[in-house]
């Protein structure tokens, strides 16, 4: 079945663009639509050497043919130059995200793959902005999302996302965890076919707090949340210490780990998969994917950004829209925490 799915390339100054050009080259068995401005997109296929024809949205989905792209046209305010970021852009950005949004809720969209975007220039623009993973949820009504990111054979989904290393004790509350977990068991049962997830959850002291002696949140929140959940039938493995859990011995027998905050999680994963990884927001009305890296400013326009983790996170969207539930069926996701 050939699906219907939105693109936004994001920084357009980035690799973003660079990437959704040279992965449509031979085509798409989906139809990919760029919510981005036309001019931009034709500027950088000349650039890099490429082909690149843009057709509008209409009737039924259809394969993208070699150097194809559907286009939802979003223009941006002033020309966008590889490498040079420009805050004049950054309303264009946000309203692309918006588009997409608005698209994936009145089910145009069977998904949403987003690209890489710069938050600071979005900051600088006036634009209250934390990232991908709040905006979309503050805009499409979602009680609470958790990220997650995976990579082949390897999920990693987070507790706390992009906040303050200082301010994540406060925040590791046992409705949090509650909510986190029941999501990301929800999801992985719903969207990934796993009967009963075995979920790796990880201390937020060192050694997992060693007793008391390193931290006591383990013994006072994380520990009596995972006894109540497991009671209830959930197949939860922790608090284990961050720095063994991350081994053969603990994940070749896991679905998902659960970190508690970004800095936790995310190196080890990237290490093993980065440029094959994908960033996936469980817990929104829709599905959203998006890739592993950032803009990567000095690459843009060069023809040498590598396409893996787009083709990777497009494939993910497709996969997980091709096998998604009806609508009646999406997860009670709780109350969502201060960070979102």
């Amino acid at each position: 079945m050939t699906l219907r799915l939105a693109v936004t390339p994001g920084e357009p100054a980035g690799i973003g663009p660079d990437l959704l050009i040279q992965l449509v080259q031979d085509g798409c068995p989906h139809e990919l639509v760029a919510i981005a401005d036309p001019q931009m997109l034709q500027d950088r296929a000349r650039r890099l050497g490429l082909e690149l024809s843009l057709r509008p949205v209409e009737g039924s989905p259809r394969p993208l043919g070699p150097a194809e792209l559907a286009i939802e046209p979003c223009a941006l305010a002033v020309t966008a130059q590889p490498g040079q970021v420009d805050k004049h852009n950054a309303p264009a950005i946000i309203q692309s995200l918006d588009k997409a949004i608005a698209g994936c809720l009145n089910e145009t969209y069977s998904a949403l793959i987003t690209g890489p975007i710069n938050k600071a220039v979005i900051n600088d623009a006036g634009i209250p902005f934390s990232g991908h993973t709040e905006y979309l949820a503050d805009h499409s009504n979602a009680e609470h999302v958790v990220m997650m990111l995976a990579t082949e054979g390897f999920r990693v989904a987070l507790a706390t996302t992009h906040l303050p290393l200082s301010e994540v004790p406060a925040a590791i509350t046992s409705d949090l965890l509650e909510t986190c977990l029941r999501i990301l068991q929800s999801e992985l049962i719903n969207k990934f076919a796993i009967a009963r997830p075995r979920i790796l959850v990880c201390g937020l002291n060192p050694h997992a707090g060693e007793n008391g002696h390193l931290g006591r949140e383990e013994i006072t929140t994380i520990t009596p949340l995972l006894e109540k959940l497991n009671a209830e039938g959930f197949n939860l493995i922790g608090p284990l210490p961050a720095d063994s859990l991350f081994t053969p011995k603990y994940l070749d027998n896991a679905d998902a780990v659960l970190a508690m905050y970004h800095d936790q999680g995310l190196p080890v994963l990237k290490y093993q998969g980065f440029g094959k990884a994908v960033n996936i927001t469980l817990g929104l009305p829709f599905i959203r994917t998006s890739v592993d890296h950032g803009t990567a400013l000095e690459l843009a326009g060069s023809g040498k950004a590598s396409t893996g983790s787009l083709a990777y996170a497009i494939d993910c969207a497709a996969m997980l829209a091709s096998s998604r539930k009806p609508s009646h069926d999406k997860p009670d996701n709780g109350k969502r925490n201060n960070e979102q």
